[in-house]
């Protein structure tokens, strides 16, 4: 009790006052809010200087997991989450989740403006809404962000999207985009899922495997790697078409995006 009265004794002491003694709140509140801006900003960019050369050791959707799992006695708490570098990395899978998850990865700068127009008038005239996240926007929500849809959330994507586009550059977001993403229930990144569902590593993905992982995104829990259902199946013959048409390659230094082809 006494340790709580000194506290708030020392929290009465720091609220400033005029020469008559009267609190002056609107000048406590902004100090406040100008302190927690620079906390804020100061941990962000912190944390994406750091994660621009650091593992990602854990992500908030792996918590939220964690704690579904152990509330549900149908599934096992599970977190398989193996952290490789890009050279370990299958450059077949890099192609396909870019064919499957955002064409114009190599062009932009973080959001695809046209995908994002298509999705609004297509979501103002169907129920079932239509996504146009890029893979920068994906990885800051997965990283930084907890797993909702409301605009709050939707405004910090927007922040952290643009700290790594900034910081990091396209190799280190694939990187770490596919070291976070969801496989399937409790299973993150690429060298998990492949031990997981292949039994080899994640530089040994062939082209076939590489598009039925991004045949699942971005639902792999209703969408299955190791009972694949006719749409997924659909979906990877797609994708393998698409990673023909771009030559079978992704190159980050000289972007080998089709579409440049037709401008």
């Amino acid at each position: 009790m006494n340790i709580f009265a000194r506290i708030l004794r020392r929290w009465y002491r720091s609220v400033p006052k005029d020469e008559f003694g009267r609190l002056l709140w609107g000048r406590y509140f902004r100090r406040l809010i100008f302190k927690l801006c620079l906390w804020f900003f100061g941990i962000t960019i912190g944390l994406t200087l750091l994660y621009a050369f650091l593992p990602v050791p854990i992500t908030p959707l792996m918590v939220q997991r964690c704690w579904e799992q152990s509330w549900d006695a149908s599934r096992d708490v599970r977190l398989k989450h193996d952290w490789v570098s890009f050279q370990e990395l299958s450059p077949h899978l890099q192609l396909a989740v870019v064919c499957s998850e955002d064409q114009e990865f190599l062009e932009h700068e973080g959001f695809d403006f046209e995908a994002i127009e298509k999705a609004y008038k297509y979501n103002k005239t169907h129920k079932r809404k239509k996504g146009a996240s890029t893979i920068s926007q994906q990885t800051a929500k997965n990283v930084f962000l907890w797993p909702s849809r409301s605009w709050l959330r939707k405004g910090f994507e927007v922040y952290f999207t643009f700290l790594i586009e900034t910081v990091w550059s396209k190799e280190r977001i694939m990187t770490v985009y596919l070291n976070s993403i969801e496989f399937g229930d409790g299973i993150y990144g690429a060298e998990a899922a492949a031990k997981h569902f292949f039994g080899k590593t994640a530089k040994q993905i062939n082209r076939q495997e590489a598009a039925l992982l991004a045949s699942v995104l971005p639902n792999p829990l209703i969408f299955k790697v190791d009972n694949p259902s006719g749409d997924v199946r659909k979906k990877q013959s797609w994708i393998l078409s698409q990673m023909r048409m771009w030559g079978g390659k992704i190159d980050y230094d000289d972007p080998n995006t089709p579409k440049k082809l037709d401008k």
